[in-house]
């Protein structure tokens, strides 16, 4: 039987490029999305082209009676989920004086609340079985800040946090909670940067590509990663 992998904020960017790699390699997605429809039914369409199976799970990881509502019929018996990839995230850029109690609260409440919200129902039925993978998808600006998101670096940085905390609570039961921390990787949230100048600041440069981050999370949910727990993995040309 296939594992089945839950990636959320999967309608675009590097959660498709996860669903899509995770899908290669046998898993069955639930794909999520909060409002991206048509993004999300392309996904699909990709991953049952190459042979693979996902199913469209939309709902608002910062809504914590719909989301725990969606994920019931996936916490026990042959359909249990596995795999457990917290992606869902959003940008919201503003010098700290400026900053809105509105934008604050948009992002911490989509990166940390939407990691409470889905991983903490989901844990029981994962120990029950003694066996998952949590995979948190933090980022470089929560390991060594960035300007004009403060926001931003704070619920990465918390999200990293969590991982290590959680990793030691739950290692025991053989389930890993790995972070993975991607600097600038060329997707839309990059569109209105000045490239060139950016790429002249990565060691390598380049910005990373979706497909790079997703075969590093696909390795952390395989078996080959069982004794890897409580780390926070970067991938980001040398910057850091």
């Amino acid at each position: 039987m296939s594992a089945v992998a839950l990636v959320t904020g999967a309608s675009r960017g590097i959660g498709a490029a996860i669903a899509e790699e995770l899908a290669a390699r046998g898993n069955a997605i639930l794909l999520n999305y909060r409002a991206d429809e048509a993004g999300a039914r392309a996904v699909k369409a990709r991953i049952e082209a190459g042979g693979g199976t996902a199913t469209l799970l939309p709902f608002d990881v910062t809504d914590a009676a719909t989301t725990a509502a969606a994920l019931a019929p996936w916490s026990e018996g042959d359909h249990a989920l596995d795999v457990v990839v917290n992606n869902a995230g959003v940008a919201r850029d503003a010098a700290f004086p400026a900053m809105t109690l509105p934008e604050w609260e948009l992002v911490t409440r989509t990166t940390l609340d939407g990691f409470f919200n889905v991983t903490r129902p989901l844990i029981m039925p994962l120990v029950r079985r003694r066996r998952g993978r949590i995979i948190n998808i933090a980022s470089l600006s929560g390991l060594v800040g960035n300007r004009g998101q403060v926001n931003y670096s704070a619920a990465k940085a918390g999200l990293i946090g969590a991982t290590r905390s959680l990793a030691q609570e739950l290692a025991k039961r053989n389930i890993t909670v790995n972070a993975v921390a991607p600097g600038l990787i060329d997707t839309e949230m990059l569109k209105d940067l000045p490239l060139d100048e950016v790429t002249r600041r990565i060691p390598m440069r380049r910005l990373g590509r979706a497909a790079e981050v997703a075969k590093l999370v696909a390795f952390l949910a395989s078996d080959d990663a069982a004794y890897i727990t409580g780390q926070v993995i970067g991938i980001n040309g040398g910057l850091a």
